[in-house]
């Protein structure tokens, strides 16, 4: 699961970091709001730590663009934020939580806490508990690398695995061409041919039809509930 934390206190940025980073996360942590943009536009993640006091603005300014583009699927659509704040009046969370975001947490904190907030979000927004995923009868145990269809085992190579995860990780959530194949490929390979296209029609064969769905010219995304048809 890869996480932005946005964070411009050196010691308690770097307590997270590794906090998160020792349970089998992937932190990209970040101190402005110009740098947490740009990881979003470019590089995408899964969930958001948002602190709002920030060196070049207030946190809600970047909650508030997310909240847009979710209804434009621009970047960041639909990424799940933790608010991280000193601030604690009422006023403050309800500010924050009406805001768009999914839940707030107090500083100073336990890291135990937050690992526990963090590891529900990543439930309740992808159906992760940090080792398996499950989509329609579709299973990836990510300790193992194991993928099975109702029962039956999957044989993928690295790429059509890690193209898998972040599908199935970000379930309901068009994905583009480019993130994908940026995340992905080797390299991070985008626009030099036809790869990550013949990735997903091997998917499709062993894995079935009506998982991965095309979205013309923006990218794939795996539906939670059946489409009406495959793309």
């Amino acid at each position: 699961m890869k996480i932005l934390l946005i964070e411009d206190d050196l010691d308690l940025g770097n307590g997270v970091r590794i906090a998160l980073s020792e349970q089998g996360m992937t932190v990209v942590w970040v101190r402005t709001l110009a740098d947490a943009t740009r990881c979003l536009e470019h590089d995408g993640c899964d969930l958001v730590l948002l602190d709002l006091g920030l060196p070049d603005g207030d946190g809600l300014r970047l909650l508030s663009q997310l909240r847009r583009n979710r209804a434009q699927g621009d970047w960041g659509t639909g990424v799940p934020v933790l608010i991280l704040s000193a601030r604690d009046a009422l006023s403050d969370r309800l500010s924050g939580l009406d805001g768009g975001a999914d839940d707030y947490l107090v500083k100073p904190f336990v890291l135990a806490e937050l690992l526990s907030r963090v590891r529900a979000l990543a439930r309740r927004s992808y159906g992760f508990d940090g080792e398996t995923i499950e989509v329609r009868g579709l299973l990836l145990h990510a300790p193992t690398r194991r993928v099975s269809i109702h029962g039956r085992a999957v044989e993928l190579t690295a790429s059509e695995y890690a193209l898998l995860k972040m599908l199935m990780m970000r379930a309901d959530r068009v994905l583009t061409r480019r993130a994908l194949e940026e995340q992905t490929l080797p390299g991070g390979q985008t626009n030099a041919s036809n790869t990550l296209d013949v990735h997903v029609a091997n998917l499709r064969r062993k894995i079935g039809e009506g998982f991965i769905r095309t979205v013309r010219g923006v990218g794939y995304v795996i539906d939670v509930q059946p489409p009406g048809g495959a793309a």
